[in-house]
């Protein structure tokens, strides 16, 4: 994580999500550069900002990546609406407010669902971390795409420099007993292609927090639909436990391979698995022939669980890390992504 930074701080109080879902016209936003990439991210803000949703982590919204000529995190969808997840309308995808997201997002899931939802009863609050302490409005599921309201939106730090932007996330809900203080940064490694994001979440409540987190890395590579050009590979052999659609994407040892560029309202999507115990197994390279370059994902903690998601926009690979935090305590991860052009 970084130290203090010689920088103007700007301050975010949270405040309950303002009604409307569309992106607002000018949502704040900072840039951050090297010599090789050029970083755009927007801010917390819950009257402004590009994402207001109440499900990805508010900090770190990575709006574009340029690398050698390329972009690797357009928005994928073309319009925000009141819809679940997301729907096809023409040629257009339309976003849901909690679906309407860019580049490395992040989601914290306990058990599939929220800090606390389970307890809570109709009208109690529960918790999602980098978003605030939520309202449950009636005795329904929890359902990730629903927009809950939120109660007590914390206290949003950010501090920032040309090369790194440090976000601060501070919360106690005393009826739930949570509370934590969490820090991302985001940074660019000297003059190198590689971006980190650095972690740090303290537990400040009384209450253990155990949750995992995923990055949902919408990876939308010069706007084009994810065909045979594209690759992933992995460390280890891919098992899939979901099936694949032969017409679609098949499995070669540790390689997921597209069959044909994804149109209309194609989709792949499986659980991945086979990976070990250990770190080392959180390493994923996604390469673009047509385009002449890669993406290498490293983290320093094993994984929990891989998904992949892929629509003729975005093609996601989505790891998974648990972690467990007693009051007092704290749990750091870090995630290195390396750009890079091919042979």
């Amino acid at each position: 994580m970084l130290a203090r930074m010689n920088t103007t701080a700007c301050l975010v109080l949270g405040v309950p999500l303002a009604t409307g879902v569309g992106v607002s016209a000018d949502p704040p936003a900072v840039e951050i550069a090297n010599s090789q990439l050029r970083v755009k991210l927007y801010l917390p803000d819950a009257a402004r900002g590009f994402y207001r949703g109440t499900r990805f982590d508010w900090s770190g919204v990575v709006g574009s990546l340029r690398f050698a000529g390329r972009e690797f995190y357009a928005p994928w969808f073309q319009r925000v609406a009141e819809v679940h997840d997301f729907i096809y309308d023409g040629p257009d995808i339309v976003a849901g407010p909690c679906t309407a997201i860019t580049g490395p997002a992040e989601e914290f899931v306990a058990d599939g669902k929220a800090l606390g939802f389970d307890q809570a009863p109709p009208g109690g609050t529960f918790i999602k971390i980098g978003v605030g302490v939520l309202r449950r409005p009636d005795d329904k599921p929890y359902d990730p795409y629903r927009l809950y309201p939120i109660v007590n939106g914390g206290r949003w730090t950010v501090s920032s420099r040309g090369d790194a932007v440090e976000f601060r996330h501070e919360l106690t809900d005393p009826a739930t007993g949570y509370g934590y203080d969490y820090r991302k940064t985001v940074a660019l490694t000297g003059e190198q292609a590689q971006m980190v994001l650095g972690h740090v979440l303290r537990n400040t409540g009384r209450r253990t927090i155990e949750t995992s987190v995923y990055n949902h890395n919408f990876l939308y590579l010069d706007r084009q639909p994810p065909g045979p050009g594209l690759s992933l590979t992995t460390r280890f052999p891919i098992k899939t436990d979901l099936p694949l659609d032969p017409a679609l994407a098949e499995v070669r040892g540790n390689q997921l391979l597209l069959k044909k560029p994804l149109a209309g309202e194609e989709r792949v999507y499986t659980v991945i698995s086979g990976f070990g115990p250990d770190a080392k197994d959180y390493d994923f390279r996604v390469e673009s022939r047509d385009t002449g370059v890669g993406l290498r994902i490293t983290g320093d903690r094993p994984l929990a669980k891989v998904a992949l998601w892929t629509i003729r926009a975005p093609h996601s690979i989505e790891p998974f890390i648990a972690m467990r935090i007693e009051p007092g305590a704290e749990f750091t991860w870090r995630l290195n992504y390396d750009f890079y052009r091919l042979d």
